[in-house]
C-alpha cells in the first residue's frame, strides 16, 4: 500500500491492523515506511492496539537490501521519522552504513551494542542505565543467538539470582528490561518471534510493599549526621592548610567562609523537602527554580512520566539552595567535579548513614519519607500524587495507610451500630 505517511493518515482507518502485519510505502519519500502490527490480546482479556514503527528501505553498496528502524509512532511525527529516513538515506549514497543492519546481528552481544543501545539512548531517559544492566545481568547470554535464548535458559538464570539473593521484585524488571528489547528484535525484525512470549511469567510479589520512611529520631540522627560531617570536613582543611602554610604551599578555600562544604547536605534537604528523584536533583537546573515565587521545576524531558510539574519550596529547601547558590557556577544545580552532571552518591550516602546509624535507608526513600509525612499531616493523596508526579493515583495509594481516620471512622460504626452513608 503506497499513502503519504502523515499524521492524517494515522488518524484514518488505513491504519487498522489485520491478522498480519503490513507495511504503508510513503509517496513522497522512497524507502520511508510504515509498518503496523496486529493487534494482541491482554491477560486480562482487553484488545491491545498494534504497534506502529517507522522505518526506512534501502539498498546497501554491495547490493544487498536491508532497513534501518526509526521507532514507534509514539515516539516521532510523522515529519520526525521522515527527517531521520532522509538522513538515512543521505548517509547511505554517501557510503555510510547505519549500524543497526540485520546482517551485521548474529548475538545477544552484538544487537545489544549495534542496534538495541543506540536506540535506548536515543529514545529512553534511562537508556544508559537500562543498556548497562542488561550487559551485566544477562552475562552468560550475551554470546547467544537470540532465538537461543529460551524458557529453559531463562529459568535457569532466575533459579540462580534468587539463589544469591536478588529480590523478585529486581528480577522481573531484568527480565522485564530483557523482554522489551526482544520485542524489539522481533519487531525489527531480526525474530521471528518471541522466544519468551507467555511462557515466563513474573514473579509474585507484594504490590504493596512496607514503605521505608524516617521517624522522628532517624530523621534528626540524619541531619545531625550532616552537621558533623560539615563540621569534620571543616577541621580536616583547617588541618591540611596548616600543614601546606608551614611548609609555604598555597592554601586550599577555606570552608568555614562557606555555608556548605559540598554538595550532600543541600542535595539531602531537597530531597526530603521535595520528593523529586535522584535523577530529577541531579539534573536540576538553576533556571528551574523560581525564588521569587518559591517554586522549582522539574522539567518533562526529565520527568519519569514525561510530564514537568511545579513544586513549592518549603523554608528548609528554599533557603539551602538560596546559600548553595552562593557557591556555584554556571546553571547546573549541582555539578560534578567536572562540571558535569552527577550520576551516583553512593559512597558519600553510605557514610552518611553510617554516621547517622541508619539501617536500610535507600537514597530513593527520601521520596518516600517526603509523601508519608504529608499524608500524616492529613494532605489528601491527590495533592500527594501532583508533587510526587505519579500519573496514576495507583502508584501514591501505598501511602493510604498512615491516614487511617477514614478507615477507624468506618469501624467505629459498627460500635453505634449506625451503617456508613
Amino acid at each position: 500500500m503506497k499513502e503519504n505517511i502523515g499524521v492524517e493518515l494515522l488518524r484514518s482507518s488505513k491504519v487498522n491492523a489485520r491478522e498480519k502485519a503490513f507495511e504503508i510505502y510513503d509517496t513522497k519519500l522512497k524507502g520511508f515506511t510504515l509498518k503496523i502490527y496486529p493487534d494482541a490480546i491482554s491477560k486480562k482479556g482487553d484488545t491491545v492496539p498494534g504497534a506502529k514503527t517507522y522505518l526506512v528501505r534501502y539498498r546497501l553498496p554491495d547490493g544487498r537490501q536491508t532497513r534501518t528502524v526509526i521507532g514507534r509512532h509514539t515516539l516521532f511525527t510523522p515529519a520526525q521519522a521522515r527527517d531521520k529516513a532522509e538522513k538515512i538515506l543521505r548517509a547511505v549514497k554517501d557510503g555510510t552504513v547505519p549500524n543497526d543492519s540485520k546482517q551485521q546481528v548474529n548475538t545477544l552481544s552484538e544487537y545489544l551494542e549495534k542496534v538495541y543501545s543506540p536506540w535506548l539512548l536515543e529514545n529512553l531517559k534511562t537508556g544508559e542505565q537500562t543498556s548497562a544492566r542488561l550487559k551485566t545481568c544477562f552475562p552468560d547470554l550475551l554470546e547467544s543467538k537470540l532465538d537461543e535464548i529460551n524458557p529453559r535458559v531463562i529459568e535457569q538464570w532466575r533459579t540462580g539470582k534468587l539463589k544469591s539473593g536478588l529480590s523478585p521484585a529486581s528480577i522481573n524488571r531484568d527480565l522485564a528490561n530483557l523482554r522489551a528489547a526482544l520485542s524489539r528484535a522481533v519487531e525489527w525484525e531480526y525474530i521471528p518471534t518471541h522466544p519468551l512470549a507467555n511462557k515466563v511469567k513474573p514473579l509474585k510479589i507484594d504490590k504493596n510493599p512496607i514503605i521505608r520512611f524516617l521517624d522522628g529520631k532517624e530523621e534528626a540522627s540524619l541531619l545531625a549526621a550532616l552537621d558533623a560531617r560539615e563540621t569534620t570536613f571543616r577541621s580536616e582543611r583547617d588541618s591540611a592548610n596548616e600543614w601546606r602554610r608551614a611548609r609555604g604551599y598555597a592554601l586550599l578555600p577555606d570552608l568555614k567562609e562557606v555555608t556548605y562544604v559540598d554538595h550532600l547536605k543541600p542535595m539531602v534537604i531537597l530531597s526530603l523537602n521535595t520528593g523529586m528523584r535522584r535523577g530529577e536533583v541531579f539534573s536540576l537546573r538553576w533556571s528551574d527554580i523560581d525564588f521569587k515565587r518559591k517554586i522549582a521545576t522539574v522539567r518533562g524531558e526529565e520527568a519519569k512520566s514525561s510530564v514537568t510539574r511545579h513544586i513549592p519550596l518549603n523554608t528548609l529547601a528554599y533557603s539551602a539552595l538560596k546559600s548553595w547558590r552562593k557557591q556555584t557556577e554556571g546553571d547546573v544545580v549541582f555539578p560534578g567535579k567536572k562540571n558535569e552532571q552527577f550520576n551516583n552518591t553512593k559512597r558519600s550516602w553510605q557514610s552518611l548513614l553510617k554516621l547517622a546509624k541508619i539501617d536500610h535507608f535507600r537514597w530513593h526513600d527520601m521520596r518516600h519519607h517526603f509523601a508519608s509525612k504529608l499524608v500524616m499531616a492529613g494532605v489528601d493523596l491527590n495533592t500527594v500524587r501532583e508533587l510526587l508526579g505519579h500519573s496514576d493515583l495507583k502508584m501514591t495509594l501505598r501511602y493510604a495507610h498512615l491516614a487511617p481516620e477514614h478507615k477507624a471512622a468506618a469501624v467505629n460504626l459498627l460500635v453505634t451500630g449506625t451503617s456508613p452513608s
